[in-house]
């Protein structure tokens, strides 16, 4: 395996979310790249293999290049005139570091379902609305309610990962 071309497909992919804010197909990266779609198809299974991206499903569509996703989710991320995907609450403040740029976080509270407004402004995150994204990080215990929250703390956000790390493959699209 050509692991030069590897990498300069992950780097393409990623100018390619930026740019468009859509992964590219297969046709596109082996257009691209001047290779056949045979080649493309096994070199995206072979990023999708050592995490540099997720493939959806049984297909060769990209669904996560973190922090962006390939599919239209409660994370959007409006930056340079463009809506972005994020995957989840950590990756909808990555997007705006992935960028370099200021950007407004719109989403949806997990919990609560009730909606987020974050702001990026040169590297600094305020929020209106309400003032956390999801929960706190405690595995195996149930969390507070949004009302503790939104009394408890009105100044910080709180993300909450359902998983520890270690086991985020398990479930990917879940996590």
């Amino acid at each position: 395996m050509n692991e030069s071309l590897l990498w300069q497909i992950r780097y393409f992919v990623y100018n390619h979310f930026a740019d468009t804010t859509l992964p590219p197909s297969i046709e596109d990266t082996a257009s691209h790249f001047n290779i056949s779609n045979e080649q493309a198809s096994a070199l995206y299974k072979e990023l999708h293999n050592r995490h540099a991206f997720f493939l959806g499903s049984e297909t060769l569509t990209i669904r996560m290049a973190n922090p962006f996703s390939g599919i239209p989710t409660d994370f959007k991320v409006n930056a340079n005139g463009k809506t972005y995907y994020a995957n989840c609450a950590w990756d909808m403040l990555g997007i705006p570091v992935a960028l370099h740029m200021d950007a407004i976080i719109e989403a949806i509270c997990t919990e609560s379902n009730d909606a987020v407004r974050i702001k990026i402004i040169n590297g600094q995150i305020s929020a209106s609305q309400i003032d956390y994204v999801t929960l706190s990080d405690s595995e195996g215990s149930l969390p507070p309610t949004s009302e503790t929250l939104r009394s408890a703390q009105s100044d910080m956000l709180f993300v909450h990962f359902p998983l520890p790390f270690s086991r985020w493959y398990d479930d990917l699209t879940f996590t």
